[in-house]
């Protein structure tokens, strides 16, 4: 892959992505429902990034907030150095044609269906002025290249197939050199053979051109193309999976994968609902400090029924804790 040949690209200057106890309430027919409780994320320059969780976990209402279609409540978010809450409508306007790039589901919202590949990237430096006459064309047919759709330079959208679309929707979202490029479940509509693909590009890009990339989504197999995975449950950061490569003693690589659980400002931290489930730990668990880590352990005296322990702390079985 190749990186366009473009002058002020998005190359060395890509931004990062700071929230800090993100809230978002709606309201309707006076039932309060709260979207966002307290998230905080932090995605570092030119960071591949996936945000993962399921239906109802707030990711949406979070990548509505980054791209600048929808405002917190309370707490504080940036995106490549913008304020988020502070933006006026023109800044906004600004923010979201030349700050940010962003990939949708859904191709038909990608792409307009009666314009060809390089017309529809060519659509966004039309719109900015970014770029004219032959800078324009050389930077449409860079992106294409890049992206490994020069191919479908002169198709219509239905003209391709399905992976071909979202390639040319990364290049639409990258024409107008964006510091940060959020996708909102870019490989939803798409097989398992042609998502990895996509997700590769996007790791390519990323790695290309150094620009800041979070992507959006309930599949938890994304995990595998991107550098760190942040989970998202009941409106706040979960868990982190943190991914890098190791070499041995042989010289022999290998992919490590690490798990974290996120700490909040209050010491409040989400356990895996994996780790939950398989220690049957309920409503209450027993903490333990050693010199150098904490430990979690379920509550037997839940468990015991009539016979809990004394306040001495002695297990039902008779053992001094």
């Amino acid at each position: 892959m190749t990186a366009p040949h473009t002058t002020g690209s998005a190359r060395g200057r890509a931004g990062g992505i700071h929230c800090e106890e993100l809230v978002r309430i709606f309201s309707t027919e006076g039932i309060e429902v709260q979207a966002l409780q307290g998230l905080n994320l932090h995605v570092e320059p030119g960071e591949l990034v996936a945000v993962v969780g399921a239906s109802g976990s707030g990711k949406s209402t979070l990548l509505s907030i980054l791209s600048g279609l929808d405002t917190p409540s309370a707490g504080r978010a940036s995106v490549a150095g913008a304020d988020l809450l502070t933006m006026s409508r023109r800044r906004r306007v600004a923010y979201r044609r030349h700050d940010i790039g962003f990939i949708w589901q859904q191709t038909s919202r990608n792409l307009l269906g009666y314009l060809t590949a390089a017309e529809n990237v060519h659509l966004p430096l039309t719109l900015a002025r970014h770029r004219r006459g032959a800078a324009a064309r050389e930077h449409v047919d860079g992106l294409l290249d890049l992206l490994g759709v020069a191919h479908c330079r002169d198709r219509r959208p239905q003209e391709m197939s399905g992976g071909e679309q979202q390639r040319v929707a990364i290049a639409v979202a990258l024409a107008n050199d964006p510091q940060v490029l959020l996708a909102d479940e870019p490989t939803g509509e798409l097989d398992e053979a042609t998502s990895a693909d996509v997700l590769e590009t996007l790791r390519s890009v990323n790695r290309e051109l150094g620009v800041t990339v979070l992507i959006v989504t309930h599949d938890p197999t994304v995990s595998e193309h991107v550098s760190r995975t942040v989970q998202i449950r009941d409106g706040r950061t979960s868990t982190e999976v943190v991914r890098r490569r190791e070499t041995d003693a042989e010289g022999r690589e290998s992919d490590v994968a690490e798990e974290y659980a996120v700490l909040d400002r209050v010491g409040r931290l989400q356990l895996p609902e994996d780790y939950v489930q398989a220690l049957d730990l309920r409503e209450r668990v027993r903490l333990t400090m050693e010199a150098d880590h904490a430990g979690v352990w379920a509550d037997e005296t839940q468990r015991a029924g009539p016979h809990r322990s004394d306040a001495a702390g002695t297990r039902p079985d008779g053992e001094n804790r």
